[in-house]
């Protein structure tokens, strides 16, 4: 189910349910009423006790169908999900053919076959716009048939030779239309920024090497451990140690303190 649809669907519900409860307040206090028949009053409060008996019931029904609806949801933005990664996939390859020096009928056929694919699998999402009973309807997301024209101007078939500066004009053609359904099709995953965005460029890690005390001792205390144990291949410990200490050393730390290296090293 899309956004919209799932909002249609709950604003529904919370009408059906506001009007519901207002009729069990009425229902409730129809006693106090006055000037109601009392014909009126005793069918509010049959109702009345018919939905405190059906409550639980009425509950149970109303909880399914709500994660029935969630479950229709997370499903839709999956497959969404997995065809913008396919339409990533596809955008790659035709830019990875465009930069190709000498292209292929292999490659070409490839690319046209992986967009051709691509445009295909969007009926597992979406439906085409204005589709009925008989009308076929407008394919909902146009800029990947902007990338197959583009594409198919660069068939080797049709002419060998094809100039560089063309390649680059559809390549732009296939990175323009890819932003353009990029700024739509991405809406309905309701993505939010992040909360620790990082913005500059050129940045590197703000953290410092090291640990807290509590790690560095319980790092000493295995040592001292595996120190008392019996060595069973000391040459694979002398080796490892060695390594250890030249890895440190390349990155600045300071090796593997003496008394902390394995016996026979």
């Amino acid at each position: 189910m899309t956004r919209v649809s799932v909002n249609r669907t709950l604003s529904r519900l919370y009408w059906l349910l506001a009007i519901v409860l207002l009729l069990l307040l009425a229902a409730k206090f129809a006693d106090d009423i006055p000037g109601l028949p009392p014909v009126v009053i005793s069918v509010a409060n049959q109702l009345y006790e018919f939905m405190r008996d059906m409550s639980l019931l009425i509950a149970t029904g109303g909880v399914a169908y709500l994660s029935n609806i969630f479950q229709k949801r997370s499903k839709f933005v999956e497959s969404l999900k997995e065809e913008w990664r396919n339409i990533v996939r596809t955008k790659s390859v035709l830019l990875g053919t465009c930069e190709k020096p000498y292209l292929a009928t292999d490659d070409y056929l490839a690319a046209l076959y992986k967009i051709s694919e691509t445009i295909d699998t969007m009926r597992i999402v979406y439906r085409n716009a204005g589709e009925t009973g008989g009308l076929v309807g407008l394919y909902p997301f146009e800029p990947l048939h902007d990338m197959r024209r583009a594409l198919q101007t660069l068939d080797p078939r049709l002419s060998t030779e094809v100039p560089s500066e063309q390649k680059t004009l559809v390549r732009d053609a296939i990175l323009q239309a890819f932003n353009a359904l990029r700024e739509t099709f991405l809406e309905e995953l309701d993505l939010e920024e992040p909360h620790h965005p990082l913005l500059i460029s050129g940045a590197r890690r703000l953290k410092i090497p090291g640990a807290d005390v509590a790690a560095l001792v319980m790092q000493d205390n295995q040592r001292r451990q595996l120190a008392r144990q019996q060595q069973t291949r000391p040459d694979i410990d002398m080796m490892l140690a060695g390594l250890r200490d030249n890895e440190a050393a390349n990155a600045g730390a300071p090796a593997t303190p003496p008394d902390q290296k394995p016996q026979g090293t």
